[in-house]
Order: structure tokens, then C-alpha cells, then sequence
């Protein structure tokens, strides 16, 4: 069959036998995205532990298997989205938590990565664990047209469950807790099991030989409470506003990492706030360092910290699965949410002096104590399946009226990250015009 440059393949079966099990190390794929840090910290977690156990590991980002670079234009217009219109995304998440499945733009989108998806899988691949929504929904199309042949692997990394996460054809859905476990079961996710975290092992409870250590390290007061103030690889979310409502509380003093929004470290310090780091490689040292995280996300760096042994807290959480995590974290007992600001000072007294923090890092520390972690459960069910060859693809020539359609989904879904949020916020509420233009101005975020 002719293959062309110029013409979109379409994926069909292959009828190509399955050949002899191999005696070699059996190799797992961790499909992840460079959106943010949470799903590559993940990935790199079960590489780890995966390596461990004996399986050679190899890791792939989702954004690259997108067509024609569409990937980093998606991640670009979520970053925007979050820093500019945060109201925006708030209305596009929850018009899309509850959705059966994707629409029909992410369909066309995701459709237009499986073939990628299939060729970086080599040979003696027994499985495929995702770590990212949509590479999820990739895997679980590839499963159910038999185009996939290896289990096929979903690791929660929120403690919150979006619709997008959940993709029939997905074999084991992996959750950190009973509580986002139980909401990708009532979704119609398979498999779902009780996993537990994976963090790196230098997250642990600090001696007071090593928090004193720390603090001279990273420059903090040897003595008091320090508040530990997150916001992400991309510092996005009111961060300014919340230092500097920690410091004015007393209760503690405010050190921020601003992860790669270097800028906005710069600007904390003209604030007055003098501890204020921009990306930050000894995560686990900081955390040794503090006494208490107050996060705006509910992503993996939380995780970290109950591993630390730190109470946490959520405040001025930033929209969507900022506040759905959140609402998850306070339900389980893990994390406090602070909802109103005049709650911030005695929250944050009762975390860092009373049995509310106590309560709440003893909950932390059995999180990681009480499961087993995914590896097991991705092991077994990998080690009782043969091991594949990469997958044979044949293709179909299409009109070039598909490479339109392609090039079409994608502007599309683009536009729908920046434009549609934007227009609900200005059409829809135009009181808030101002609030919407105060978004625009990054400085002030």
C-alpha cells in the first residue's frame, strides 16, 4: 500500500503473530506531560521504584506525540489561561467535569497521536502506565480497538478525579487514596485500586540535627515557625497576596518557591518577603526546614509533604482542580482548606501548635505507609502477559481534506483554552470586566 509525506495515516489491526516471550528484562512505557511538574514527578517516582523491581523503564511525553506541535501550544495556552483568566478556567473545568467523554475537538486531537503512540513502543513492551489524562484517553482507544495487545495502566496523580481522566479501555485505574479511587469508580473507571503515593524516599520526617542544617543552608531564621509557600513549577495563583498574608498573620514566617517564574521571586523580595527562591532542585531539604506547607494546588509537592511530615494546608487555591483537590484533601482528613482569610492565622496556629497538625501529620505519614504503592499492582498484572513486539501499523491514504481537518482541531482547541473562557467571562458576566483585565497584568499575580 503507498505511503506518502503528505497524507494522515489511519491506524487499522494488524494481523501479525505475537512472538515468543522473551528471557530479557521486560520493558514498561510511563507516558507522562511537561505540563507543570506533577505528572513527570510521578512518572519519575514509578520509573524508580519500576527499575527497581527489575523492568527496564522508558519514559515519553505526551505533548510530543501530539501532531504538528500542538502539544506545546496546548501547554502554552493552559499556562496563559491560568495566569491571565483564571475565572475562564474555572468555567472550563467545571463545564467539562462531569462530560460522558471528551468533545469532539479532543477527540480529533487525541486520534491524531495514536500512531505515535504505537510506534515508540518497542519491543518486550508489557505494559503502559500514563500519568497524564490524555494520554489516557489515547491508550483506552487504543485497547478497545485491539490496536494496544499489553495492559495499559492509569496513575491518578490528582487527589481529585476530572472526567478526562477516566478512558474506557484502560485496564487498572491506580488512585492515591480511597477518596479519588471512589470518584473515578462512580465515573465508570476499571480496575480502580487503592495504590497509595510515590515520592521520592528523601521525603521523610527531618531530625532536628537535619532541620537545623537546612536552615542555615537555604539562609532561614534558626529559630520560629517557617510557612512553606508553593504554587507549582509555574508560581501561577495569587501568591503575592498570600505571602503576604502569612507574614501579616505573625503565626509564621512565609518562605516561597516560585518554581520557574523567576520573576515573580524577584518581585516577592521588592514585597519585603525575604525568603522567596525561584526553582528549587532539594525540595526534600526545604522541607525539612519548615514547619508547615500551604500550597494552592493540591499536586504532588502536598504528597511530598505528608511524606515529610508537615501539615498542609490549601489556600487561595487556584481554579479548577486547585479547588476540587483541595475540597478531596479537607474530605480525607489530610489537608486543611482555608476558604476565608480571616481563618488563615488560627488554621495555621492550630496546625503548627495543636492536635489539629498532630492529627494531621499522623494521617500523612500512614498515607505512605498504608498501601503498597502502584508497583505491585502494575507488576502482577504485567508479568502474567506475554511480552509484544511493537505493534504493526499499516496505513490508509486520506484526502488532504484530513490534514485540514488535523490542522483545524487543533487551532480549534487552542482557541477553545484561551478565547472561549475569555469570551464566557466578558459576555456572560460583564460586571467582572475589570476583574478580567486585572488578570491580564502578570505583575500583579
Amino acid at each position: 500500500m503507498p505511503q506518502r509525506d503528505d497524507l494522515v495515516p489511519e491506524l487499522v489491526p494488524s494481523p501479525a503473530a505475537v512472538p515468543p516471550r522473551s528471557a530479557g528484562p521486560r520493558r514498561i512505557a510511563i507516558i507522562s506531560a511537561s505540563v507543570g511538574a506533577g505528572h513527570d514527578g510521578a512518572a519519575a517516582g514509578l520509573a524508580d521504584r519500576l527499575t527497581t523491581h527489575g523492568f527496564e523503564v522508558e519514559r515519553h511525553d505526551f505533548l510530543d506525540l501530539l501532531p504538528a506541535g500542538t502539544g506545546r501550544l496546548l501547554c502554552g495556552a493552559y499556562h496563559r489561561l491560568l495566569t491571565w483568566a483564571p475565572a475562564g478556567y474555572q468555567h472550563l473545568y467545571r463545564t467539562t467535569e462531569s462530560a460522558a467523554r471528551p468533545g469532539v475537538v479532543w477527540r480529533a486531537l487525541f486520534h491524531g497521536a495514536e500512531r505515535r503512540m504505537l510506534g515508540i513502543l518497542r519491543a518486550e513492551t508489557c505494559a503502559v502506565v500514563s500519568t497524564y489524562p490524555g494520554a489516557s484517553q489515547v491508550l483506552g482507544a487504543l485497547r478497545r480497538r485491539d490496536l494496544l495487545t499489553v495492559p495499559a495502566f492509569t496513575y491518578l496523580t490528582d487527589f481529585s478525579v476530572h472526567a478526562l481522566w477516566v478512558s474506557p479501555g484502560i485496564d487498572v485505574h491506580l488512585a492515591v487514596h480511597a477518596i479519588p479511587a471512589a470518584q473515578a469508580h462512580a465515573q465508570g473507571a476499571a480496575g480502580v485500586t487503592v495504590a497509595g503515593p510515590v515520592t521520592d524516599p528523601r521525603f521523610a520526617p527531618a531530625t532536628a540535627g537535619q532541620r537545623s542544617a537546612a536552615r542555615a543552608r537555604f539562609g532561614l531564621p534558626e529559630q520560629g515557625p517557617l510557612a512553606l509557600l508553593v504554587a507549582g513549577s509555574w508560581g501561577v495563583g495569587s501568591v503575592r497576596r498570600a505571602a503576604a498574608e502569612i507574614r501579616e498573620t505573625g503565626v509564621a514566617v512565609p518562605v516561597v518557591v516560585c518554581g520557574r517564574n523567576q520573576a515573580l521571586a524577584e518581585r516577592l523580595r521588592r514585597d519585603g518577603i525575604a525568603h522567596a527562591f525561584g526553582w528549587v532542585d532539594d525540595m526534600p531539604g526545604l522541607m525539612h526546614a519548615c514547619d508547615v506547607l500551604v500550597q494552592n494546588a493540591g499536586g504532588l509537592t502536598s504528597l511530598e509533604a505528608f511524606a515529610a511530615g508537615l501539615p498542609v494546608a490549601g489556600y487561595r487555591c487556584i481554579p479548577g482542580h486547585g479547588h476540587t483537590n483541595a475540597a478531596a484533601l479537607d474530605e480525607a482528613g489530610l489537608a486543611a482548606w482555608i476558604r476565608d482569610p480571616a481563618d488563615l492565622a488560627p488554621v495555621l496556629a492550630e496546625l503548627l501548635h495543636g492536635p489539629r497538625g498532630q492529627a494531621q501529620r499522623a494521617a500523612g505519614l500512614a498515607l505512605h505507609r498504608s498501601a503498597p504503592g502502584p508497583v505491585p499492582a502494575i507488576a502482577a498484572r504485567s508479568r502474567a502477559q506475554p511480552a509484544p513486539s511493537r505493534q504493526p501499523v499499516t496505513t490508509r491514504p486520506l484526502a488532504r481534506r484530513r490534514i485540514s481537518l488535523t490542522v483545524a482541531a487543533a487551532a480549534a482547541t487552542v482557541a477553545l483554552g484561551v478565547a472561549a473562557p475569555l469570551a464566557y467571562a466578558y459576555t456572560e458576566a460583564p460586571a467582572r470586566f475589570t476583574a478580567v483585565a486585572h488578570y491580564l497584568d502578570v505583575d500583579e499575580r
